[in-house]
Formats: C-alpha cells, sequence, structure tokens
C-alpha cells in the first residue's frame, strides 16, 4: 500500500512517525529517510533507541525551503538510491520517504524516478511517502492520501518553534 500525507498543516511527519511507532510495535521493521533535513530532531534521537526502526538523513542542517545548492541535490538523490535499495531488499515492511514531496517540488529527484519507485514497490512494503505538495500523479497512484490543513497556527501570532513540540 501507499500512503501520503500532504498539504500545508502541522502533522505530517508527525503522523508518518506515529505509524512507525505502531508498526514497530507489532514487530515490523520501519525505515525511514529524511530528505531535505539533517538536523537532530528530537524524534530522530528517541526513534533511533527502537531496534527495529532505522533511520537516515539526507540533508543539510537547515530545511530547504527554495533554491536548492548542488549539494542539496547530490545528498537527496544519494538518499533516494538507498532508499529504493532499502525497498527492494523487502527487510522493511515498512519505508517512510519523509518530505519527498518537497524534494520532487524543488527537482531534487526527478518525479519521473519517484513514480517508478512506487509502481517497483513489493506488495508485502507499506511505502508512506510525506510533504507538501504532492503532485497529483503520486496522489493518483496511492491507495490513501491525508490532506493536513492549517486553518489556525500559533507561528501566526509570532510564537517560534518550541523545542519538544514541532523538534
Amino acid at each position: 500500500m501507499i500512503q501520503v500525507y500532504t498539504g500545508n498543516g502541522k502533522g505530517k511527519t508527525t503522523a508518518a512517525i506515529g505509524l512507525a511507532l505502531r508498526a514497530a510495535g507489532a514487530g515490523l521493521n520501519v525505515y525511514i529517510v529524511q530528505f531535505a533535513k539533517g538536523r537532530q530532531y528530537n524524534e530522530i534521537r528517541a526513534l533511533k533507541k527502537i531496534n527495529n526502526i532505522k533511520i537516515e538523513q539526507f540533508g543539510r542542517h537547515c530545511f530547504i525551503k527554495e533554491c536548492p545548492d548542488k549539494i542539496d541535490i547530490q545528498m537527496a538523490q544519494r538518499g533516494f538510491k538507498r532508499a529504493g535499495q532499502i525497498i527492494l531488499k523487502k527487510k522493511f515492511q515498512l519505508v517512510i520517504l519523509d518530505e519527498i514531496n518537497i524534494a520532487v517540488k524543488l527537482k531534487l529527484i526527478p518525479l519521473v524516478n519517484l513514480l517508478k519507485l512506487i509502481k517497483r514497490t513489493p506488495k508485502g512494503t507499506e511505502l508512506v511517502l510525506t510533504g507538501r505538495y504532492a503532485h497529483p500523479s503520486v496522489i493518483r497512484l496511492a491507495d490513501l492520501v491525508s490532506e493536513v490543513n492549517d486553518l489556525k497556527h500559533y507561528y501566526n501570532r509570532g510564537i517560534s518553534a518550541r523545542r519538544g513540540i514541532e523538534f
């Protein structure tokens, strides 16, 4: 099954991590690859303590919003190649490509490559794709699509990201 968490609201990665915890608790092996993120977020620290969850980041310390550098493209493509290898080995029952939609939107990963990977994903692998701007072609291939909308957010009142809540 292919799941997509997209939209402008807060909670896409959080939903995917919740699913990872549920799967790990059920004894499934989970692989998470993060694109465009390289900072050691607190959820990374927690997830690394769980034996059947493996997480790797393929991004610099900062989160890319626009105009990626060559290094950003190289890192994302390295992460995408690694994810493809992991998926085809069939060792992990849940694979999360966190912020893959952003990576495609910013042209770090070609859309056609993501579509091929989705189509090649083995039946026994649950593939989760997160990030804003999910491409309509990705949505068409998905079995589940959740759009997280931002109806109200305290950022708009000038409240900064808080340790343990946003990172």
